[in-house]
């Protein structure tokens, strides 16, 4: 929070530490650490949270970016590498903040990435980290309103080397800590009554805008990992992977069509 109300990083705030203090910046800091004894997350506090390489722009309007979903990234850059398209289509469903479609672009310079969600307020958080990345990304993403595959162009259709996701996977029945259910945006999280809605379109609806080699990368949530499996099979994926996040849970479902 200090270096947030001072414009210091660590190394430069230190050696400051007893100067005298601005009483605005102090105000400043009052406002965020009662914001934070609220329940309030930090990352909605400070209002910027990394993920990978990137510095983004949250608030109540996204999800709160994770170490798991960096690990998805992680998991869909390898399947482009082993794709190896010339110019990669890529499509990230969901986008929220950004975080997975602007990272494809930065981390595949090749990469044209398109970034869908059905928030309105998603996509202005999205656009406004997008904006941040100037011209070495930003030309390359585009960003479009609709549910899922709804907001894409038809004439995309077979035409997606890649599609990643982080949809939402929580069932309506599960208990969520309360600075999560009272804070993050429930339809970023919450799918259904099982869980796996979201998943299941996802899957049903990827064959038809993915062209062939090409593949599919979706976050889930460990304890999903078998259903998850099955549907990505019912859904016409002859090859399908789960691979694990850092703690070594089932995490990234891989679903691949061949040529």
């Amino acid at each position: 929070m200090l270096e947030r109300a001072s414009g210091l990083d660590r190394a430069g705030l230190i050696p400051r530490l007893a100067d005298p203090v601005p009483s605005r910046t102090v105000d400043f800091v009052e406002g965020m650490v009662e914001r934070r004894r609220r329940g309030e997350p930090l990352q909605y506090v400070l209002g910027l949270w990394s993920f990978r390489r990137l510095e983004l722009v949250v608030d109540r309007r996204v999800l709160i970016p994770r170490p798991e979903t960096e690990m998805v990234v992680e998991v869909a850059l390898a399947e482009l590498a082993r794709l190896d398209p010339a110019r990669p289509l890529v499509v990230d469903l969901g986008t929220g903040s950004g975080a997975i479609a602007i990272s494809m672009a930065l981390e595949a310079p090749a990469a044209r990435v398109w970034g869908t969600d059905r928030s309105e307020e998603a996509l202005a958080v999205a656009r406004a980290n997008l904006a941040g990345m100037g011209g070495r990304v930003a030309p390359r993403v585009r960003l479009a309103v609709g549910d899922w595959f709804a907001a894409l162009p038809r004439e995309l259709r077979r035409r997606f080397d890649l599609i990643v996701a982080n949809p939402p996977y929580v069932g309506a029945d599960e208990v969520l800590p309360p600075e999560v259910a009272d804070w993050e945006p429930a339809g970023a999280l919450v799918a259904g009554p099982t869980g796996l809605e979201a998943v299941a379109a996802i899957l049903d609806g990827a064959p038809t805008w993915l062209r062939r080699p090409g593949a599919v990368v979706v976050e889930i949530a460990p304890h999903q990992a078998g259903r998850a499996f099955e549907l990505a099979c019912d859904a016409g994926f002859p090859e399908v992977d789960v691979h694990p996040d850092l703690a070594g849970r089932p995490r990234a479902l891989v679903g691949r069509l061949p040529e």
